[in-house]
């Protein structure tokens, strides 16, 4: 699994970040989502042999969100 994280814009309530965190848990390969208003990030929990990131920042994308995922410097989460 590889942790990936998006900076998420135009989202101004927990509604918005409920649709982004539910679309975002259907796809194939995520096995978690996370998405926050203040700041507006989603980070996900994904098998990167099932879904890429750019998938990923499409389907935030679509919704009516732009999206620009990070670098791999500010997403990557280490395993203790």
């Amino acid at each position: 699994m590889q942790t990936l994280s998006f900076d998420v814009s135009g989202m101004t309530c927990g509604g918005c970040t409920g649709s982004v965190q539910r679309a975002l848990s259907k796809l194939d390969g995520v096995s978690h989502a996370e998405v926050t208003l203040n700041p507006g990030l989603a980070t996900v929990e994904a098998d990167p042999t099932r879904v890429t990131p750019a998938q990923i920042e499409s389907t935030i994308t679509h919704l009516g969100y732009p999206a620009k995922a990070r670098t791999a410097a500010h997403s990557e989460r280490r395993s203790p």
